[in-house]
Order: structure tokens, then sequence, then C-alpha cells
């Protein structure tokens, strides 16, 4: 971990649809956390997934975190020494982190398709929805991929988990444990066709990037020992984390993108002032009592942003939605 390194925080959208209620709180948390303690944020676009990439989505997000008061050092728009910062122009560097892990022989490729492994895998045993991989494939060396390239098959890389649990100690959550071996298993790491997966992605940028602190969703908890197996693997030293709990529509569903009503594009398109939404954030975080209107700079030096924070989601009240010009009943598109 970074505990006496100067705080690096990033801010990570993906342009596969609008942000929404539930993006703003979980970047001005991130936003305060690294600014709070004199750090530096960095914006990168997680855009690797072109078949779910949306046209001008890239700069509506940049326009909405604007929006919200929040800024950044480096990134699309600013440059920087760890440029470039779409992750669809880094992929070369993805590759070579590939290429390591299979010199080391801790990936391996498989050819299992999701339904099979489906079929392989017994029902109790599903992580995040996902069927926990079954090890069909997992004796296969690395080299072995050439004869299924010759050959014509389709394979993804896989990272091989070792057994026993990951522990970390999480900013928000506090000391936290998972065995990946049970929960999901050997995970994907990239594509026969050279595209990277997450996991291999959001760790290779930042290490690259030289971040230190990484605050997200809880919904990403279950990623976090597979990080940190990648991390040791490839010789990184890993940031901290920070899970933070999900907003959560009147139903009790997590806000998605398909949730049109609740995006931070419509609240600006209707000319609502942000900092209505951002003194909503700030009761939401325990920071107060009220809903005042603010910026997240005012609460530089005001709150400990990841002290204190609710353990339960944010459930988006009716008094929210009215404040916001937003219809109570928006329900799910």
């Amino acid at each position: 971990m970074h505990p006496s390194k100067p705080i690096v925080g990033r801010l990570a959208p993906s342009p596969t649809g609008g942000l929404h209620l539930g993006h703003a709180r979980t970047f001005v948390i991130a936003w305060l956390a690294a600014r709070s303690g004199g750090g530096r944020l960095v914006l990168r676009i997680e855009d690797i997934d072109a078949s779910r990439v949306r046209p001008g989505m890239v700069e509506a997000a940049m326009a909405d975190l604007r929006w919200l008061g929040l800024n950044w050092d480096e990134g699309p728009d600013v440059g920087g020494p760890a440029r470039p910062y779409l992750q669809s122009e880094r992929l070369s560097l993805y590759q070579a982190a590939l290429d390591r892990l299979k010199q080391q022989e801790l990936v391996f490729p498989c050819t299992c398709t999701r339904a099979e492994i489906s079929r392989m895998a017994s029902a109790p045993h599903v992580a995040d929805g996902e069927p926990v991989y079954p090890g069909a494939c997992r004796d296969r060396s690395a080299a072995e991929a050439e004869l299924l390239q010759l050959s014509g098959r389709s394979f993804a890389w896989r990272f091989r988990v070792p057994p026993g649990k990951v522990a970390w100690s999480d900013l928000v959550q506090g000391d936290l444990e998972l065995e990946p071996a049970q929960a999901g298993g050997d995970f994907l790491v990239g594509r026969s066709s050279g595209e990277p997966a997450y996991q291999l992605a959001v760790v290779v940028d930042d290490a690259a990037m030289g971040v230190t602190q990484v605050i997200r969703g809880d919904d990403l908890v279950s990623s976090t020992p597979r990080q940190l197996l990648l991390y040791k693997a490839l010789g990184f030293v890993p940031p901290q984390f920070g899970h933070i709990p999900l907003v959560h529509d009147s139903q009790g569903w997590r806000l998605a993108k398909r949730d049109q009503a609740i995006k931070l594009s419509s609240l600006r398109e209707a000319k609502v002032d942000p900092r209505r939404l951002v003194g909503w954030l700030a009761v939401s975080c325990g920071w107060s009592e009220n809903p005042q209107p603010c910026w997240p700079a005012d609460w530089l030096g005001r709150c400990q942003p990841l002290s204190g924070l609710p353990v339960a989601p944010w459930i988006l009240s009716h008094d929210v939605l009215t404040d916001l010009g937003l219809n109570a009943e928006h329900g799910r598109s």
C-alpha cells in the first residue's frame, strides 16, 4: 500500500451511458477524499469495451463532472505524464503486462464458453451472478495458445488464482478478506483478440498513473482481491481501496445507466443548480443535517469524507427527487 506517499486519486467513468446520481455521489466522495488530503486527481476514461461505448459519452461525462464542481490534474483534456488517458489508446501496455503474466505461467488460455461454464459449475457456487469457473482449462500452459490459434479456436486468458484468502484494510469498511478461488475462481484478464479484461486494465493503469487511493462503489468489493493478486504478480505496489454503499431508488433497486430520469445530463439540461444536488449528497454522507446548496470544495477542511459514511445504501427519497425536479415515480425504463 501507499500509506506515506502523497494521495493520488482517480475518477474513472465508463462512456457506456450517461452518469447518474449514484455516480455523482461516488465521484464527489472520491474527489473530496483526495483533495482533503492535499492530493491530486487523475481522470481516466474506461472505454475498452468498444461494443458498449456510445458516441459523445466521453465529452458528456467530463461535462457532468465539471457541472458537479469537480476538477482533475491529469486527463484526456489536460494531458499529463501518464497519457493517454483513454484506455482504448493504452492497449500496448495491457498486452505487455499480459505477456509478463504468460512468462510466469500465471495465466492460461481457456476455450470454455460462458454457457459451458454455467453447465459445469454447480448451482450454489455463484459469485455476483456469475458461475464460479470450474478450472476446466487451468492445466494448459501459456504456450498452448499458439496451437489453439493455429487451429482457429477462440480463447480467453484467465489468471490462475491460488488458494487462500486475500485481505486488505478498506478505507471505508475496515478489515476485509475474500477468497477469490471460491468467489469466481480463475478470472479473465484478456482475450485472444488482444482485448484486455477490466481487471488487468485497471491494475496496469492505476499503477502507471501512480494512483494511491481508489474510492468506488461496494459492488466492486469482489474485484479487489483479484486486483491485489495482479498487483503482486506484476510487481506493482497496490493503492488503498475504499468501497462505499451504492444509491438505490425507492423500490430498493440500485441505480443503473438505463434510468433516464436520474441522469446528470437531464439535470444539466433542466438548468438545475448543481449545488442543490451536492447539498443532498452531503446529507447522504452524514456531513450535513440539511441539504444546503454547496459545492464539493465547500467541504474541504470541514469533513472527513470517508469517516462515518453510512453502511447502508442511500435511498433516493421523495424529498430528494422533488427538490431536484425529478419525477418521484421515475421507475425503471
